[in-house]
């Protein structure tokens, strides 16, 4: 009866060691992030690290982000201060990690996303010197055709 009751606790204890291995070991693992920025901008570190804080691991070039802006095919009216290929996708701007994350999970048909121009409050532009202020953004889909939609709308009433 001691040898059964020694089995099943230990066969319980494997599979509990299991699940917890499991459950600690992400699903999918998220893409690298290829990131180009100017050398000197600060906010695009900032953007940088809350990708990595989010689980991206990340791979910088810092040499500008018009030309492959550029030769990725977003256009100009998106423009922001970096631009981001994670997966098959462009990201430009301060787009938050949820929404890459959404966008990876859902794979729409879709050229990526964007935030145009640098909106204080979002991701990058968050940090001490802007005094908690949060503006109004929107994060856009941009479609393969150069259109766009709102992917989720930031701090509006």
């Amino acid at each position: 009866m001691q040898r059964r009751s020694l089995l099943i606790g230990a066969t319980t204890l494997l599979g509990a060691t299991t699940l917890v291995a499991r459950a600690a070991t992400p699903a999918t693992s998220l893409p690298v992030a290829q990131v180009w920025k100017d050398p000197s901008c600060g906010c695009c570190k900032d953007w940088i690290s809350h990708l990595q804080r989010e689980g991206f691991q990340t791979q910088l070039f810092e040499t500008g982000n018009a030309a492959i802006r550029q030769r990725l095919g977003l256009p100009a009216k998106y423009a922001s201060c970096h631009t981001a290929r994670i997966g098959s996708y462009v990201i430009e701007g301060h787009v938050p990690a949820a929404d890459i994350r959404r966008l990876l999970a859902e794979q729409p048909k879709a050229l990526g996303l964007a935030v145009p121009g640098m909106p204080v409050g979002s991701p990058g532009m968050d940090g001490p010197e802007y005094g908690g202020r949060k503006d109004p953004f929107d994060v856009l889909l941009v479609m393969t055709d150069g259109s766009s939609r709102v992917y989720r709308s930031y701090f509006r009433s």
